[in-house]
């Protein structure tokens, strides 16, 4: 297995694409893979990372479903994964955060995704991949996956933070997407695009901006770190980006604002 780390280049990936131990996994909208893709790579819907039912649509599905999902891929637990999409990483980075979920032993996220690849000169391809079906077995633990219940009996330890991926707007609750608008009590609020440099093709930033982005609002590494947005589609970025730094006890919270916003009894913050 590739000893990548968890941001790969691609001018790191180009030399490695067709390792047999190595799976790029493209999860565009399928209109975009059919229009180019990183060679060799599988398309994976995003949907299928989802649970998908109201009020938490990003709830994980269960064992078997995700079972199924990924034996569809043609992931086996030898496989490197580098996941990758055309929006900025959120869909790439909760693919690897339900790896992570699933003790995978490896992945990474393609800097930038489909922006850096095709913008700087590397190969492209409209030649879909049909994967062999494998027989994944997946099992699903607690290790970076935050309930509600787990957060509420968590709110005021001081060795657990979290943190808010989404706008300004909706964590001052000025936008409203469920039926109660704020935060989570004691949130630090850090939206995503905030952590994208746009000029380097969608690129993380510097880690040195990012890392003091983060502790600018008072997250230290010593913390568990919570990471959620609206269906922690943004916050798995920021679970990434966190991992990235070093942050190794950042989770996710996949019930996120959705969950936690339309349930009456969550306290809430404005």
């Amino acid at each position: 297995m590739h000893t990548l780390p968890l941001l790969v280049e691609p001018d790191a990936l180009e030399p490695l694409l067709a390792k047999p131990d190595l799976l790029i996994v493209d999860l565009c909208q399928t209109n975009n893979y059919t229009e180019a893709h990183v060679p060799g790579a599988v398309h994976l819907e995003y949907a299928n990372l989802l649970l998908g039912t109201k009020p938490a649509p990003g709830l994980l599905p269960d064992a078997a479903r995700l079972s199924a999902t990924l034996s569809a891929i043609g992931l086996t637990p030898d496989k490197h994964v580098v996941a990758y999409d055309v929006e900025g990483g959120g869909r790439a980075c909760r693919f690897i955060w339900t790896l992570d979920a699933l003790g995978h032993p490896a992945s990474s996220l393609l800097n930038g995704g489909l922006f850096t690849w095709a913008n700087e000169g590397h190969p492209l391809s409209q030649q879909p991949v049909t994967p062999a079906p494998s027989n994944y077995s997946a099992s699903i633990s607690d290790r970076v996956v935050a309930t509600r219940d787990y957060i509420v009996k968590h709110l005021s330890d001081a060795q657990v933070a979290l943190l808010d991926a989404r706008t300004p707007e909706e964590y001052n609750g000025s936008s409203v997407r469920a039926a109660r608008g704020g935060h989570i009590p004691g949130a630090v609020n850090l939206n995503w695009l905030d952590t994208i440099d746009k000029t380097r093709n969608y690129r993380l930033l510097p880690d040195d901006v990012l890392r003091t982005l983060v502790t600018d609002r008072g997250l230290r590494d010593d913390q568990e770190i919570i990471t959620y947005c609206q269906t922690h589609h943004r916050s798995a970025h920021s679970y990434v980006m966190l991992r990235h730094l070093g942050f190794d006890k950042a989770k996710g919270y996949p019930g996120a604002w959705a969950e936690w916003g339309n349930s009456p009894d969550t306290p809430v913050e404005l």
